[in-house]
């Protein structure tokens, strides 16, 4: 395997720890070398395959590399990291939902992984690697060290307690812009956590200053490892089908631009080695307050596009809010390959509101799932393709839920009870709204006796909820 450069095209081997090319400053991506080996095998042989290892209870089989030639085929075995990332059920809308949107929807969720997020592919793809270069290279110690919004953190620090021996963790925060429970999972596993004034961005560039400077293991998307690992999900998607993609559309929400680019590379490899016989469509999804991508395809013409950072705003997909993502090259290089094959509408990025995205998770939680603030923005994206006659209901929107519900309770507790910020533009809708509701005082209680408590709360109960006795 070597690093390839989308800036210059120039290439570099895979025994040194390369993020952005030393000749032009340009993003790598990972190129098997004898991927054309891999077409000796057909289609059908390599299902056949993939289909077997699923029941595998062999440890280095078990997660994303049941993919294993598709991904990191230099690997050895021993160095392979698993968690139990990988294999996250698709679970399918209820009917009431899809009755309630006009939509056919199911989600995908990632928040199933073991730190609660997606970004345990990449890690696992990520730290295997390192511990590869470790072992080869003899090292004693090597930080590893990134910038996050929350997910990416508590993935690096999970890996990094668990690999342990030459490996040390430091992750970098915006202060006051992660939520609680984000901020405690790596204090949890022992990183050393710092906060720095500011946004995602300028926590980006304290970390890229490291890497080109010092000799430590970067763990953000700039890390094609990381990226190849997060491949899988596009695997196990097409698994999930029987390998039958027709009539599949996969909204992605657009953050740091990694995820959807891993899933773009990952649905060209299947398709290219006869894995599967059609593209799905992907829907890239943006906030309004985080758009850059976006703006970027809203000209139709693609010699008309010119792509700029933006200034962010306050945003509840706080793994989104990046006004300048690291992949963006990797992005425009997949959709062009994306649209040779499938034409032009096989690749299109939608923007969404804040309100929306709220809208939409609440909607998506209240009728079952545990989507996260990212994976409303996935709804809401599939719904304003919907108004936009972009998608039909007879299309199946798999919708990528990024992280677990209870990472973002914050944020619903905040919907429920009308108390965001007003740079969150966010409020109740009131269809949806829901907050607890005190039956009895305290003080009442406490001039009753205990039967008498019981008897006058239920009575109470009773006459809220309108029942009717057996």
């Amino acid at each position: 395997m070597e690093y390839f450069c989308l800036g210059c095209g120039k290439r570099f081997p895979t025994d040194e720890l390369y993020y952005t090319c030393p000749d032009c400053g340009g993003v790598f991506l990972l190129d098997n070398l004898l991927f054309d080996e891999l077409k000796k095998t057909s289609g059908e042989q390599w299902r056949q395959i993939f289909d077997e290892r699923a029941a595998s209870k062999k440890t280095a089989l078990r997660g994303i590399f049941r993919f294993y030639e598709l991904m990191a085929p230099v690997l050895e075995e021993e160095d392979i990291v698993y968690l139990g990332e990988g294999n996250t059920p698709v679970i399918e809308s209820s009917p009431v939902l899809n009755e309630a949107t006009g939509l056919t929807t199911a989600y995908k969720n990632d928040g199933q992984n073991p730190s609660a997020s997606f970004k345990d592919r990449g890690m696992a793809c990520g730290f295997s690697y390192l511990r590869s270069l470790i072992r080869q290279h003899g090292w004693d110690q090597i930080l590893t060290v990134c910038a996050s919004t929350g997910d990416t953190s508590a993935a690096a620090a999970l890996y990094a307690s668990y690999v342990g021996g030459a490996i040390k963790s430091v992750v970098i925060l915006p202060h006051g812009k992660v939520t609680p429970a984000q901020l405690a999972q790596p204090l949890g596993s022992g990183a050393v956590v710092l906060e720095v004034p500011g946004v995602f961005d300028d926590c980006m560039k304290v970390v890229e200053h490291l890497a080109d400077n010092y000799r430590v293991a970067l763990l953000n998307s700039k890390n094609a490892w990381r990226i190849l690992g997060q491949e899988s999900y596009a695997f196990e998607c097409a698994q999930w089908y029987d390998w039958d993609l027709k009539g599949k559309c996969i909204f992605v929400p657009i953050g740091n631009a990694g995820n959807i680019t891993a899933i773009m590379a990952g649905f060209l490899k299947l398709h290219a080695l006869g894995i599967i016989t059609d593209l799905p469509r992907i829907f890239g999804v943006q906030s309004h307050h985080a758009d850059p991508v976006y703006r970027y395809y809203a000209a139709d013409d693609p010699k008309e596009r010119q792509y700029a950072p933006v200034t962010v705003s306050a945003s509840v997909a706080q793994a989104a809010m990046i006004g300048n993502p690291v992949s963006f090259p990797r992005v425009k290089h997949f959709a062009e390959k994306f649209e040779a094959i499938g034409g032009k509408d096989s690749f299109q990025v939608i923007q969404v509101t804040e309100q929306q995205i709220m809208d939409s998770m609440i909607q998506a939680n209240m009728n079952g799932h545990i989507a996260c603030t990212q994976g409303g923005e996935s709804f809401a994206g599939a719904k304003r393709a919907l108004e936009l006659g972009l998608v039909t209901n007879e299309e199946l929107c798999i919708l990528d839920s990024t992280a677990h519900q209870l990472k973002f309770v914050d944020f619903q507790t905040m919907y429920f009870e009308n108390t965001f910020p007003p740079e969150f533009e966010v409020s109740p809708n009131m269809d949806l709204a829901n907050k607890p509701e005190l039956v009895i005082s305290p003080e009442e209680k406490d001039k009753l006796s205990e039967a008498d408590y019981t008897r006058t709360t239920a009575d109470k109960v009773v006459a809220k909820l309108g029942l009717e006795k057996k």
